[in-house]
């Protein structure tokens, strides 16, 4: 049985910091790309980054890139993004994503999803 814990989400001020991991364990058997998604309050879930856990090439939507980045590490299976310059647009429930052929930020690619972590930015 495949399972993603999210950890790391918290309250920070604009312009902060904060990390937040994913912890997959159980055998995923369709697909190498993993990825983030986030969801505010009468908003549809949206794409934030991916990652090929192969060859480690990163994918970001235009509205995080240059401020987030996707990481993963091998050695301890964990899957991390560090989001800095922090918006309050950023607030949403942050969730970790696997099990997809296509290292996309489309919801629909994938197969498994975590519980959310959430994250909140006040201005």
């Amino acid at each position: 049985q495949v399972r993603l814990v999210e950890s790391g989400g918290g309250s920070v001020q604009a312009g902060g910091s904060l990390r937040v991991s994913c912890a997959p364990s159980g055998f995923i058997q369709s697909g190498s790309c993993m990825g983030w998604f986030r969801q505010a309050p009468g908003k549809e879930r949206e794409g934030v980054a991916s990652i090929s856990t192969v060859s480690g090439s990163t994918y970001y939507a235009d509205s995080v890139r240059g401020r987030f980045t996707l990481s993963q590490d091998k050695a301890k299976d964990m899957l991390y993004l560090q989001m800095n310059s922090l918006k309050p647009e950023d607030t949403a429930m942050y969730y970790c994503a696997a099990g997809s052929t296509v290292c996309s930020v489309a919801v629909r690619d994938y197969n498994y999803w975590g519980q959310g972590t959430q994250v909140t930015v006040s201005s």
